[in-house]
């Protein structure tokens, strides 16, 4: 068994909560895992052009090529992706967009597999946990886990943050407000937020090493797609 964790921030592993709490839940599943950060890769979304109808194979050339066999070959999905405007940042979702690969001719490469969905922001990280979830359910994977967080956001170390008006700094503490590193979020800091973190890496472990059923959960996940179409009709 192999799981794959994405994380779908831009900033580097020593700064971005996004990929410590993917860590996180990937350390305590006890099983054999694949951590990929898509920092500088170049990833674009799907171009609608159906190259990969035939052989849920997608012919864009760029650096979701070399992802494919990873995700493939997974079990499971740990994925995180930051806070940009309540929604996935931009290269998550282009990442997760390109899944539409595998999705023609009834291709079940993904059908009944498990996944975590890791959010993080500066006031709130369960607008992208959330997106991912939603990203997970149309391949029919179970979501056993969602993790949140509030990280740090730019406005902390854009230089302005101190006399922004608009700026998370000064909403959270008001006009006078100094940034410290005492008031500068960080989910490592965040005892809760890492527990949540451990305790879902632990159960989506559980999950796999007890030989979960593949097809019972992918029959739950087409109904809980079907009950999501009809309330929106």
């Amino acid at each position: 068994m192999k799981i794959l964790g994405i994380s779908g921030s831009s900033r580097k592993e020593d700064t971005s909560g996004v990929y410590k709490l993917v860590k996180t839940v990937l350390e305590n599943t006890g099983i054999e895992y694949d951590l990929v950060s898509l920092r500088g890769k170049k990833i674009g979304g799907c171009i609608a052009c159906l190259g990969c109808a035939k052989d849920n194979i997608c012919k864009v050339s760029d650096d979701m090529t070399e992802l494919r066999d990873k995700i493939v070959g997974a079990d499971a999905y740990v994925i995180g992706a930051p806070n940009y405007y309540s929604t996935l940042n931009a290269v998550t979702h282009s990442f997760i967009e390109r899944w539409f690969q595998f999705r023609h001719q009834d291709g079940n490469t993904l059908w009944g597999k498990l996944g975590v969905a890791v959010g993080v922001g500066g006031m709130d990280g369960r607008f992208p946990a959330n997106d991912i979830e939603k990203f997970f359910l149309y391949s029919f994977i179970e979501t056993v886990a969602k993790v949140s967080g509030q990280g740090a956001a730019s406005c902390y170390s854009c230089g302005y943050g101190e006399t922004c008006g608009v700026g998370i700094p000064q909403m959270l503490y008001g006009k006078n407000v100094r940034i410290t590193p005492e008031i500068i979020p960080d989910v490592s800091k965040q005892p809760e937020v890492m527990a949540e973190s451990a305790d879902a890496g632990r159960l989506l472990g559980k999950r796999l090493r007890n030989g979960h059923d593949r097809k019972a959960v992918t029959q739950n996940m087409q109904q809980k797609m079907m009950d999501m179409m009809k309330s929106a009709v």
